[in-house]
């Protein structure tokens, strides 16, 4: 089921964005995919052929609306990440990033028409968090809650306003989450390279030694999100958003904050290569 979810958002950003699209797909946007499809009346599957991999039989992949927003968020989060990577690296370094950039533009454009709110609360967003970066801000929740709401701002104009606060909340804890992580998975290299880093600035060089802190506060993310999860009909969908956020997340967390989690990618990585060959 979610190897479908995972294929059919690939393909609604193939169909909706261009084939050089699909590149761009990652795991984050799958759940949150699953999550809106899911919250959508209509919901099928169709058999599509991986172009990655044509002499194989098709996939399943699932379809609807909801991939096709999923699709739309991810270019413009994908973009706005690009459009980052120019503004944080010289003229000469920025190079690729910038062709990157051009080569997305048109895409990016018709995504953002389609979800013009969202848009603009990414924009938003990331100037604040620049900001708060450029200040080296030692608010550690205020960064944190800055990247939260550009995740939770997929939730908005919902037809059903009980299910757009649920997901409010469950993209909002998922997005806190990921931000966390990302932060304690890249400090050492923050700190050797002089990039700002809110665990770094927060406990002044001594994050390290706060790592329960670390530990209980995204488990409290995850345990919102796991509750607000809860209250939507997610049907044959429980069981694997409740694996992502009560099994998945947690095995991730610990992975990150014991220093694991490269290695663990390395090796998955590898591993999935050589089983794909075989």
């Amino acid at each position: 089921m979610y190897q479908s979810a995972y294929c059919g958002l690939c393909h609604a950003m193939g169909m909706r964005h261009g084939f050089w699209a699909r590149f761009t797909l990652n795991y984050d946007l799958t759940l949150l995919a699953i999550l809106l499809q899911t919250c959508q009346p209509e919901q099928t599957r169709t058999c599509h052929r991986c172009p990655a991999h044509p002499l194989r039989k098709p996939k399943a992949c699932l379809s609807g609306s909801g991939m096709e927003k999923a699709a739309d968020l991810s270019m413009i989060l994908t973009w706005h990440k690009m459009d980052d990577d120019v503004r944080d690296r010289g003229w000469l370094a920025g190079l690729p990033y910038r062709w990157i950039r051009w080569w997305f533009a048109k895409a990016y454009h018709r995504a953002a028409q389609s979800c013009p709110s969202f848009d603009l609360q990414v924009r938003h967003g990331l100037q604040r968090l620049g900001q708060l970066e450029a200040e080296k801000s030692q608010r550690l929740d205020e960064v944190a809650h800055q990247f939260a709401c550009i995740l939770s701002s997929a939730a908005q104009n919902w037809e059903d306003e009980t299910q757009e606060r649920i997901l409010y909340q469950l993209f909002y804890h998922v997005g806190r989450w990921i931000y966390l992580m990302d932060a304690w998975d890249d400090l050492e290299e923050d700190e050797k390279s002089g990039r700002y880093n809110p665990l770094y600035q927060r406990f002044q060089g001594k994050a390290k030694e706060k790592r329960e802190y670390v530990a209980t506060t995204c488990t409290h993310s995850i345990r919102l999100a796991a509750n607000a999860a809860r209250l939507l009909e997610l049907g044959e969908w429980s069981s694997v958003i409740e694996n992502i956020l009560c099994v998945g997340m947690p095995a991730v967390q610990s992975a990150v904050l014991d220093g694991r989690w490269k290695e663990l990618k390395k090796l998955h990585k590898g591993r999935y290569t050589h089983e794909r060959s075989v």
